[in-house]
């Protein structure tokens, strides 16, 4: 299964143009709260290099894409309905917004950077994103108050089955992905104890966003840093001890949008997420101009952003790295395709674990895996490694 993010943020902010540039559909964007009411599902990518090359071979993917020696793998993009303040307790849409939240393994939350929308998506002037970045924390973390809470209580209320706390908050939480060695260590980092009936409001907090933070990992995509506004606003808040703890990547929508058109219609020759692009036809004054414009963008902060913050919420909140599954002929399947699949897998997987990943049989049925860049036998608890080119072999 494809990693799953999750666009959040308040409306008109630039979620619903961000999913489209992404992944190059077209869902309705405006300039008025609650465009997207359904969430939007589609196909974004991440880039992982191609091992084709330094085999002197051409790659033939099922899925996705390569250009260049990168190869691009798909990722499932979610654009879901803004968040107000509030959200938690229904207000807007938000029952139905943290019910499609939780389907995501990682957030990314769209900020316009530039101040020019209220916290409730609303024109304005001078609004302050770290408005922004906060009440969308503080949501989340409210959110996982009322789950805790429940299980909580389920605890004192079946004191005398003497279950222990971990695993009564685990089975609460299960739907979030919390685990009970999650909730063993965020106890033992809060120095809280194992009696809830001492604990108080900050200590309920404490855990709970320690399991968001766990489970709903998350980006902060600064939106419309082509603005001067927006600049000074990135500048002043990176400098927060406060906002250490995020990942705030410097983004614009807009020259990426403009890039991935051009490159369509042959102008330019741009790949996503690179950090320049060519001129391939004679252009007009106005839009040569345009485009130095955001060769400068480019230049200034490594790319437009948009690519960088997928791959920053895959390979970096979520730890994956790509593995290639081949079968017995070099770097063929069965059908004779030249690397056809990658998946992207948590590091510490093994060699097995990730058998059953490809496909069940192969799990049940594993013997080995083989290697092929070395031709070595790696063991059923071999770890798998970044870039891995794996023949998985078995009794099927």
């Amino acid at each position: 299964m494809a990693p799953k993010i999750g666009l959040v943020g308040k409306p008109s902010v630039g979620k619903s143009s961000f999913f489209n540039v992404a992944t190059m559909n077209s869902v309705p964007e405006a300039e008025y709260p609650f465009t997207t009411v359904e969430p939007n599902v589609g196909e974004a990518y991440v880039r992982v290099e191609c091992p084709a090359e330094e085999f002197g071979k051409e790659c033939e993917p099922n899925t996705g894409f390569c250009r260049d020696n990168t190869r691009y793998v798909p990722v499932k993009l979610v654009d879901v309905a803004g968040l107000i303040p509030g959200a938690h307790k229904g207000k807007g849409l938000g029952n139905k917004f943290l019910s499609d939240l939780n389907e995501a393994d990682v957030l990314v939350h769209v900020v316009d950077f530039s101040g020019n929308k209220d916290i409730e998506g609303e024109p304005a002037e001078d609004h302050d994103p770290r408005e922004d970045i906060d009440f969308l924390e503080e949501e989340l973390d409210m959110w996982y108050v009322d789950i805790l809470e429940k299980g909580l209580n389920k605890f004192e209320r079946q004191r005398h089955d003497k279950e222990p706390l971990e695993n009564v908050l685990q089975d609460q939480m299960s739907a979030m992905g919390v685990r009970k060695s999650m909730v063993k260590k965020a106890i033992s980092e809060g120095d809280m104890g194992k009696e809830p009936d001492r604990w108080d409001d900050e200590d309920v907090k404490f855990l709970a966003s320690y399991l968001r933070k766990k489970t709903k990992p998350m980006v902060i995509a600064a939106n419309k840093m082509d603005l001067e506004e927006a600049k000074k606003n990135y500048r002043e808040i990176k400098k927060e001890d406060k906002y250490e703890h995020l990942e705030i990547i410097p983004v614009s929508v807009h020259a990426e949008r403009a890039l991935k058109k051009a490159d369509e219609k042959n102008a330019i020759n741009y790949l996503p997420g690179s950090k320049d692009f060519e001129i391939k036809k004679d252009l007009s004054e106005k839009q040569k101009k345009g485009l130095e414009n955001i060769r400068s963008f480019l230049e200034s902060f490594e790319g437009t952003g948009v690519q960088k913050v997928l791959e920053k919420a895959v390979f970096d909140e979520l730890d994956l790295v790509p593995v290639f599954p081949v079968g017995s002929e070099g770097l063929t399947d069965k059908e004779g395709n030249v690397l056809p699949d990658c998946f992207l897998v948590h590091e510490s997987i093994t060699a097995k674990d990730f058998a059953f990943k490809v496909h069940s049989d192969l799990g049940e049925n594993f013997l080995h895996a083989v290697d092929k860049r070395t031709g070595r036998k790696k063991g059923a608890d071999s770890e798998i490694k970044d870039g891995d080119i794996l023949e998985i072999v078995s009794t099927s």
